[in-house]
């Protein structure tokens, strides 16, 4: 791995120690830069992560982020999820000290070209299908960011013919200045307005293709407004996808339920949609993403479909968990928006047990409460959110409404759930807000359903 210079013998501080925080203080560490990890948790509660960095002997400056100590740094390096106006930020702004992320540095100091992908849904999956695609067709690569895996690791393994893949979220496009050679945004639609505006949301999305060079290359989706509205403004080459329409220029769309690409004008045929191994119209739409970014990275039609038929998607993602008396249980915990629940509610021909909760965003919620009427048999709520989701669904009145539980627990919503549920039946854990109300990421309570999920049988 390069040294850089510039980091030597200099003063920083890493604000919050997770996945990112770890990977910057490893890679800092090596550079010689003198760290601080600052974090707002306590101790007790960051035993597993300070471990991690044993071996790196930074400062530790937990319970609060004290903005004395962190002026004496050059550089402070921000995890995504803190906010870039928090106080200690600004102060550090106005005394002339850079702000800087995990993301923002790698797009600096890549030294080969990256794809990146983005997008309001979609893009772990549309992430994990190209990397399958990519191990399929025996290229050489790495894959890191928002999937889960830090991105300053990464550069010690990286030779001249790696192709690096990451994935992007809107706050860790926050801060870069860099765009990556090969980006793709899958989707915008409302999200996170519980903390960014609708307009400020947009920009961040702008980001990953708005510092790119005429030579770059950028995918959207046609089939949304914002999408559609941004290739007016890229720089680079713009190559769409479509489930919609066909397509006059090189892409990746649907026609007669068969996957297609139009290359250099060569129409070439990807994948039947009844071979695709995931459920959903939105699926499909990951793979047109998917096949589309793998085209542009040099892979053929023929690697790509066997790519994607051996891709047997991601956990907390409608992760079939077990079948039980004849009920199929659901884990789509990644689902914190409204979209994404009816995406997952329009999975299945199957009558539907819903369950909903977490932590509400300040979404609209009509549409979603439209469709659970009509196509749920019973809903369950839970968390903070209970009381409102489940006012949303009375409040569409429809003349059929499904039977309505509140309960306190995700543990209590299966218990309920499978006794509200019949044969034929999927349970569907698609809670359509945060988990921040009672755990610390989606993953975590998508672990808790399915762990209850399978203590059925066992206690009663």
């Amino acid at each position: 791995m390069q040294i850089e210079p510039r980091f030597s013998g200099k003063n920083v501080t890493v604000v919050g120690l997770g996945i990112e925080g770890i990977d910057l203080v490893r890679y800092l560490t090596k550079q010689g830069a003198n760290v601080i990890v600052s974090d707002s948790r306590q101790e007790k509660d960051l035993t597993e992560q300070i471990k991690s960095i044993s071996d790196c002997s930074p400062t530790l400056s937990l319970g609060k982020n004290r903005s004395k100590q962190m002026m004496s740094s050059e550089i402070i390096f921000v995890s995504q999820g803190v906010h870039q106006n928090a106080p200690f930020l600004n102060t550090a702004r106005k005394n002339g000290i850079e702000i800087s992320s995990m993301s923002k540095l790698f797009l600096q100091i890549c030294p080969v070209d990256i794809t990146a992908i983005t997008g309001s849904s979609g893009k772990t999956t549309t992430t994990s299908l190209l990397d399958k695609i990519l191990t399929k067709s025996k290229i050489n690569h790495l894959t890191g960011g928002n999937i889960g895996i830090g991105l300053l690791g990464l550069l010690e393994d990286i030779t001249p013919d790696s192709r690096i893949l990451i994935e992007l979220s809107h706050t860790q496009l926050e801060t870069i200045d860099t765009s990556p050679q090969l980006s793709c945004v899958t989707n915008v639609t409302p999200n996170h307005l519980d903390r960014f505006s609708w307009e400020s949301y947009v920009d961040l999305k702008r980001r990953i293709f708005e510092f790119q060079n005429i030579e770059d290359t950028v995918i959207f989706n046609f089939d949304n407004k914002i999408c559609r509205e941004f290739s007016n403004e890229a720089i680079g080459n713009v190559v769409y996808t479509s489930r919609k329409q066909n397509l006059e220029k090189d892409g990746v769309y649907l026609q007669d339920q068969k996957v297609y690409a139009l290359l250099r004008q060569e129409k070439l045929p990807i994948i039947n949609v009844s071979d695709i191994p995931l459920p959903g119209a939105h699926n499909i739409d990951n793979v047109l993403a998917a096949s589309a970014l793998a085209l542009q990275m040099g892979v053929s039609s023929e690697e790509i479909n066997e790519g994607i038929l051996n891709f047997k998607g991601v956990p907390h993602r409608l992760e079939s968990i077990a079948i039980k008396s004849g009920v199929l249980y659901v884990n789509d915990s990644i689902a914190t928006t409204p979209e994404r629940t009816i995406a997952g509610i329009n999975s299945f021909k199957q009558p539907i047990v819903i369950i909903l909760g977490g932590r509400d965003k300040n979404l609209p919620l009509n549409e979603m409460a439209n469709l659970i009427n009509l196509r749920c048999r019973s809903v369950i709520t839970f968390g903070e959110a209970s009381e409102l989701y489940a006012k949303s669904i009375i409040d569409a009145d429809h003349q059929s409404p499904p039977t309505i539980d509140q309960v306190e627990s995700v543990s209590d919503a299966v218990i309920t759930a499978q006794k509200r549920a019949k044969s034929g039946d999927v349970v569907l854990f698609s809670p359509a807000g945060t988990s921040f109300d009672a755990f610390r990421t989606f993953e975590e309570r998508g672990f808790s359903f399915a762990d209850a999920v399978l203590q059925i049988g066992k206690n009663f």
